[in-house]
């Protein structure tokens, strides 16, 4: 009996213990552990998703939309649904094809998780969060989607949503792609960059505008945390942060005046080819010139920026950076540049008469001159005889820019001089911003090129190899075609060969006429005319004049002064009444402009025709109005489109009419 009470004592005892041990463990997780275990209950049974930030909006000065977004209807199915049924929701998604009236492979290939087993290959399959609902379908009838949620009996778990995307609604027929540019998919290194803002469903800026403000224009994307059970299902919102909308980016931009623009570059494209030239690239910019700011900017060839909208076609990309398609994509305001030819001579004024030449002196306008051996021609071998510097100009005589360029060289030591040697004519050109990027707010700007002393000398290391190389060869490849020009370039080898680096004559008399090596973009030219305009300050180009948020606050983008050019005043108005007389009767611009009210509003600039190896001239004129109190300068050009005067001059003129007709 004694026995037996032990025994139940002794095990009473253990129970008891082992119960406290139990009261003091559960406590001890309540108490002490319980909110770092609540934590990490959390953690493991929530997850975040993001929510997109609408993108904002690029307008034109008045507020125009240039680009804005618009939304697609997209049609969803809950995951939880698919789970849950028990063909893995194949039937639902059959009856929801059949009745959006698409493939049915389509949508069910958005319901596979991009990267997970069986999934189609992307875009077929969905790459966004699992803890969403699944869009299926996107960019369908928004009158067949609503059947849809009309039948919850047949359609359960269906949802209907709308989704952004971009829309280019093309003001007054304005299009302007090269300044808007384009959004596409984030890719991992974006991913990786935007440290945290950008995730692998957003959208970024491409091109043009859309990337140089891409920060601004995204906003900030929001965040829900969602509650899941051990499938992954959502059960629950846990909490929500919104998302902030972007803000618009309001441009300098003229929805109007731009329209008007890209027609005149289309009108002087077509100019050309009806004299059966290529004119297989161009660019026309209008510049206001008293702060920057980019009034309207067209670059040919040209494409519709809705092509972007929701997604390219791997088709329409292709050709839109095919070659012989003339690459449409690349932009001719930045990323182009050309020889400015004869546009350049009112930096060589300039620096003819810092190297000693009097400004108002008599020089010899001849048909040619023999400078180092070398013929040199005026153009289309014309001479004037002794003429002024202003008559100069205004009919373009080149010889003289040869003799004072030559001059000027001879000065400087010729081949014996130092590559150090400064240069006035290279010197004058530095100072007007050529041979270095404008910073215009647009991305793949070109810096362009004034090749001097320690340019051609490091071109000719570059390059020695290979040019010794062909000085054996020759170019066979080339001669199959046309054999003079394989000849000329094999002679041009063998003497650059050992002799490449060198200075020479030739090399300073082409600089004085914008040729040669020499190259620009027409955002540089119109910078120096803006220049010769207001008296001297380079301003650089801006087309965002401003930031808006959503609610209205705009904050304004201040004009950049880059710098001041060393002119002397009295030079720069000597160019400036030379620039007046070229659009006159007698000017090289003179018919072009034939009928302009210049009364009211005179119009200055300066023809070119700019030579190219192996390819047909490049057409110029770069001017600005009124002279009485400049407010625009207007450059056009034309990629083998030919000469100046007949090609690049009636399109500024034309731009010049829509300025005075919009009143702008």
């Amino acid at each position: 009996m004694r026995s037996s009470v032990g025994v139940t004592g002794t095990v009473l005892v253990l129970l008891v213990t082992l119960f406290g041990l139990l009261l003091g463990r559960l406590g001890q997780l309540q108490l002490v552990q319980g909110p770092e275990l609540a934590r990490a209950a959390v953690t493991v049974n929530t997850r975040t998703v993001t929510d997109h930030a609408l993108r904002g909006r690029i307008l034109d000065r008045s507020g125009r939309p240039l680009v804005g977004n618009s939304f697609d209807t997209v049609v969803t199915v809950q995951r939880s649904v698919l789970v849950d049924s028990q063909d893995g929701g194949r039937d639902l998604v059959t009856r929801v094809a059949a009745a959006l009236g698409l493939p049915f492979e389509r949508l069910w290939g958005k319901t596979k998780l991009c990267g997970t087993a069986g999934s189609p290959p992307a875009p077929a399959c969905f790459n966004g969060s699992p803890y969403v609902p699944i869009p299926v379908a996107t960019g369908v009838d928004p009158r067949r989607a609503l059947t849809l949620l009309e039948q919850p009996e047949k359609f359960p778990g269906v949802g209907v949503a709308t989704e952004p995307v971009r829309d280019y609604p093309e003001p007054v027929g304005a299009l302007a792609p090269h300044l808007l540019g384009w959004v596409g998919p984030a890719s991992a290194a974006d991913v990786a960059a935007g440290k945290g803002r950008v995730d692998a469903e957003d959208v970024v800026g491409r091109a043009g505008l859309e990337a140089a403000y891409d920060d601004v224009l995204r906003g900030t994307n929001g965040a829900t945390v969602v509650a899941i059970d051990p499938r992954g299902i959502v059960t629950d919102t846990v909490s929500t942060t919104p998302a902030v909308p972007g803000r618009d980016v309001v441009t300098h931009l003229d929805a109007r005046l731009q329209a008007r623009t890209e027609a005149a570059l289309a009108r002087a494209v077509g100019s050309a080819r009806a004299q059966e030239l290529p004119a297989d690239t161009g660019a026309a910019v209008v510049v206001d010139v008293t702060d920057g700011a980019v009034v309207a900017a067209a670059s040919y060839p040209t494409y519709d920026p809705a092509l972007f909208a929701g997604g390219i076609s791997s088709a329409d990309l292709a050709r839109l950076t095919d070659v012989r398609q003339g690459t449409p994509l690349r932009s001719r305001l930045t990323s182009e540049t050309f020889p400015p030819a004869s546009t350049f001579k009112v930096v060589s004024v300039p620096a003819a008469v810092n190297a000693g030449a009097d400004l108002h002196g008599t020089f010899d306008c001849s048909p040619n001159v023999t400078i180092g051996g070398h013929v040199f021609n005026n153009y289309e071998s014309r001479g004037y005889g002794p003429i002024d510097l202003h008559r100069t100009l205004v009919v373009s005589c080149d010889t003289v820019f040869y003799r004072l360029a030559y001059a000027a060289w001879l000065e400087q030591g010729g081949l014996a001089a130092p590559v150090s040697t400064p240069d006035p004519f290279v010197s004058m050109a530095t100072a007007f911003g050529l041979g270095r990027r404008t910073g215009v707010d647009l991305p793949g700007e070109a810096a362009g090129r004034v090749p001097d002393r320690a340019w051609k000398e490091r071109y000719w290391l570059a390059t020695r190899d290979e040019t010794c190389k062909r000085a054996k060869t020759g170019y066979p490849e080339v001669a199959r075609s046309d054999r003079t020009r394989a000849d000329y370039l094999k002679r041009l080898a063998v003497e650059n060969c050992t002799a490449g680096y060198q200075y020479r004559a030739g090399d300073a008399v082409n600089l004085s006429i914008g040729q040669g090596d020499t190259a620009v973009t027409i955002l540089q030219m119109a910078g120096v005319y803006a220049a010769i305009a207001n008296g001297g300050t380079l301003w650089q180009p801006q087309v965002a004049a401003a930031l808006r948020t959503s609610t209205g606050a705009t904050t304004p983008i201040a004009p950049k002064r880059l710098s001041r050019v060393a002119l002397r005043p009295d030079v720069a108005a000597y160019v400036r009444a030379a620039l007046a007389d070229v659009t006159r009767p007698g000017g090289s611009a003179g018919t072009a402009f034939k009928g302009f009210p210049q009364d009211r509003y005179p119009v200055a600039g300066k023809t070119g025709t700019g030579e190219v190896f192996g390819k047909r001239a490049t057409a110029w004129f770069a001017g600005y109005g009124p002279t009485t109190k400049p407010k625009y300068a207007v450059v056009v050009v034309v990629g083998q489109g030919g000469s100046g005067s007949k090609v690049a001059a009636p399109a500024v003129r034309q731009i010049f009419d829509a300025i005075l007709a919009l009143g702008l």
